[in-house]
């Protein structure tokens, strides 16, 4: 509670979150900003009642951490969001606490999310199935085409010389349903002469949980992922999740007791970081296309990476990027944000879409699957013609570089 203090204490309420903050955009309340829930939290270490209402508003968090580099007084919003949410377990309503429970007794376990991967496609052509509870019904229309697994080797070699050994994080819902990118981030890879190598048994780092306010089940799963690569013998640790990045980059303040946890921390890197600081070698293939380009929260707010993945873009022949209005304002996705606050996650993603669609460009990419999935949905709902494709940012510099 004393870190908590000293957290909220930074903010003089100055008000510079507020255009930033999506749900204060939405809503137009104070409590639904920034500067009003480091308010009501102030109130709560004054020992005001953690009441149903003011779980509400920081349930209504996405914690997308626009607000952090809108401040000018560097409050650590993010710090002080992932700190309270544990303190929200246990005083929530029964019907959102057991959806809780389903979904981490899901998400975070890659073989369980490779056997829901048929019938959430089946759920999808049921007759009736607008009649579901909205979270069933926001799982069921964000599930992602079935497509065949890729199964990736435990190391794959450098084309050519090589230049680097990196370690591949394929996660958890990114390994059930988003093999095929993390094949095409092993290529690309591969291509600019990395050894790539893929520790067994790597299960999920703990993103979900961390961000959702379940730091014991974070701590456990983050360390699994440091028992897999602190020995592996890798200049790099390389995930192509925004989320999943940005929560391995504070393995050392999650992890304190364990100096492996920040040896990981400061190897790890999103995979434009890894291929911007390398600098092309591979030959680009022309892709004549006009593509937006997406900012994925954790990526743009939370490792501050915005640049590279323009740089890597900007690099492939015949390939024009344009970026939508507020390209960087949350789609609504947010980790398990689209499930539990469906409603608020459905109109953000419908404002996402406009956005995209208002640019006339043939393919939408961002760095982060959620974003893909919650795009892809809202374009389905949107029904442009024709409905833009959606890739991750690595399937297209894939495309490029094996023509």
């Amino acid at each position: 509670m004393t870190e908590l203090r000293a957290l909220t204490d930074t903010c003089v309420h100055c008000g510079f979150c507020l255009p930033a903050c999506p749900t204060y955009q939405l809503w137009g309340e104070e409590m639904d900003s920034p500067r009003g829930r480091i308010h009501l939290l102030g109130q709560l270490l004054d020992g005001a009642p953690l009441t149903g209402p003011v779980v509400g508003h920081f349930d209504a968090c996405l914690g997308c951490l626009a607000c952090v580099p809108a401040c000018p007084s560097g409050v650590r919003y993010d710090r002080i969001i992932e700190e309270t949410r544990p303190l929200l377990e246990g005083r929530r309503r029964l019907p959102d606490r057991l959806l809780r429970a389903g979904i981490f007794a899901l998400f975070p376990y890659p073989r369980r999310m490779k056997a829901m991967r048929g019938p959430l496609r089946l759920a999808r052509r049921l007759p009736g199935a607008n009649r579901l509870p909205a979270s069933l019904a926001a799982m069921r229309e964000l599930a992602p085409p079935l497509r065949p697994r890729v199964s990736l080797p435990a190391r794959i070699e450098a084309r050519g010389a090589r230049r680097a050994v990196v370690g591949l994080l394929t996660g958890c819902v990114q390994s059930a349903f988003f093999s095929h990118v993390s094949a095409a981030t092993a290529r690309v890879l591969a291509l600019e002469g990395c050894d790539v190598v893929i520790p067994r048994g790597q299960g999920c780092c703990g993103a979900l949980a961390r961000h959702a306010g379940r730091d014991a089940m974070a701590r456990r799963q983050a360390r699994r992922v440091v028992r897999q690569f602190a020995d592996a013998g890798v200049d790099a640790i390389v995930t192509d999740v925004a989320g999943c990045g940005s929560l391995l980059k504070e393995y050392g303040e999650l992890l304190p007791d364990d100096p492996r946890a920040a040896a990981v921390a400061e190897r790890a890197r999103d995979v434009t970081e890894v291929l911007a600081e390398l600098g092309p070698v591979a030959h680009r293939h022309p892709v004549p296309m006009t593509v937006a380009y997406h900012d994925a929260c954790h990526l743009s707010h939370g490792q501050r990476i915005r640049a590279q993945p323009r740089q890597l873009l900007a690099g492939i022949p015949e390939l024009t990027v344009v970026s939508p209005v507020d390209s960087d304002t949350c789609c609504g996705s947010a980790g398990i944000y689209n499930l539990v606050q469906p409603e608020a996650a459905t109109e953000l993603g419908d404002r996402k879409a406009k956005a995209l669609v208002a640019t006339g460009a043939e393919a939408i990419v961002a760095g982060n699957p959620g974003c893909l999935l919650q795009i892809s949905a809202a374009l389905r709902r949107a029904q442009p013609d024709p409905i833009p494709t959606v890739l991750h940012t690595v399937e297209l510099l894939d495309r490029a570089l094996r023509g």
